[in-house]
């Protein structure tokens, strides 16, 4: 299985910036065995059936993207340089999983100023990875990293505009609620009251779980043989009120379905038995063709870059030369791509 099998040539125009407003208005392509329908988010309730249940991951992402300064004394006195970090994830030491642009700027030991409440010291550097112990914590922390830091919009996104005060309503769910990704759930961007209001309605029942997301969903992957890439590890639970919701669902005939690649990756992490049971730790699970799912019917997921793991993840569901075709159409539609764009529904 090649890394070129994933590949496809999508216009740079497509890449959506800005979310759809309202949210629920964002189109939605419906793929159902063979079929393929342009709907749009608000007709998601048409195309599910009373019993169903949706699987929402609640993760709440954080403002992790700081601009500050180190100061040092040198020979020709106090000399400044600007510092970029991007928080990945916290450690059980306390410190901050961080990146930091320039790293070779800051020596362990020095103070990073983010603003006049957040501050961090580098500890040490592993695997190019900086680790930093800010000078707040707990709600404090919340707070100051509230005020000084910016959302970390995707690459893709971040290339063509900066993050502003918008992204911090934009790129987080209506439910968020456990802080810790640093990256959205992002299908669930297009969930708002009025299309809760209608799922619940129809008689769609809701199931949340957590993962929070990390930094590495985007890192490419650079092996040609894609059944020798390693995934990175993402932290994650699956409550035992949310795993029962989920096993009385599939008793009662109803379909299990996840919104967004996340919440799959992690009920399929708590059903590697055959059946989905309480979980939490970190999962590093890889899902590509030829994976046996145990939970998932469907799947509601934005569209993805192309040779990414999200695309190997969709086509595992629902076949690789049916996600070319699928793929293919929301080309030809001018769907909206990524983060910020459209939306499928994946019914195999």
């Amino acid at each position: 299985m090649k890394l070129s099998d994933f590949d496809f040539d999508l216009p740079e125009d497509l890449i959506a910036t800005r979310p759809a407003s309202p949210r629920s208005s964002a189109r939605l392509l419906v793929a159902e065995g063979d079929a393929l329908t342009d709907a749009s988010v608000g007709d998601l309730p048409d195309w599910l059936r009373r019993g169903d249940r949706l699987v929402l991951n609640d993760t709440r992402v954080i403002p992790a993207r700081l601009s500050g300064r180190r100061q040092r004394q040198s020979a020709q006195g106090l000399v400044s340089a600007a510092i970029e970090a991007t928080l990945l994830d916290p450690r059980v030491d306390g410190n901050w999983a961080a990146l930091i642009k320039p790293l070779k700027k800051v020596k362990p030991g020095e103070e990073i100023v983010f603003s006049d409440q957040l501050s961090a010291v580098l500890e040490r550097v592993d695997d190019g990875q900086a680790m930093l112990r800010f000078n707040l914590t707990g709600d404090d922390f919340d707070a100051a990293l509230e005020q000084a830091g910016a959302m970390p919009l995707p690459p893709y996104i971040a290339a063509k505009r900066p993050a502003d005060e918008r992204d911090k309503t934009d790129y987080q769910t209506i439910w968020a609620r456990h802080s810790g990704a640093v990256a959205a759930p992002t299908a669930s961007l297009h969930f708002d009251d009025a299309l809760m209001a209608a799922l619940a309605a129809r008689g769609v029942a809701i199931t949340h779980v957590t993962l929070h997301v990390g930094a590495g969903t985007f890192l490419p992957v650079k092996v040609e043989d894609v059944t020798t890439h390693k995934m990175h590890a993402e932290w994650g639970r699956v409550s035992a009120e949310a795993a029962a919701e989920i096993r009385a669902t599939k008793a009662a005939g109803g379909r299990v379905i996840p919104v967004g690649t996340t919440a799959l990756r992690l009920i399929e992490s708590a059903a590697r038995g055959g059946e989905i049971v309480a979980w939490e730790g970190d999962t590093d699970i890889f899902i590509y063709p030829g994976f046996s799912f145990h939970v998932t019917d469907a799947l509601m997921t934005n569209f993805h870059l192309p040779k990414s793991t999200l695309l190997m993840l969709v086509s595992a569901l629902m076949g690789q030369d049916r996600v070319r075709k699928i793929y293919a159409h929301a080309v030809a539609q001018k769907y909206r791509f990524f983060s910020y764009g459209d939306a499928s529904l994946l019914i195999p």
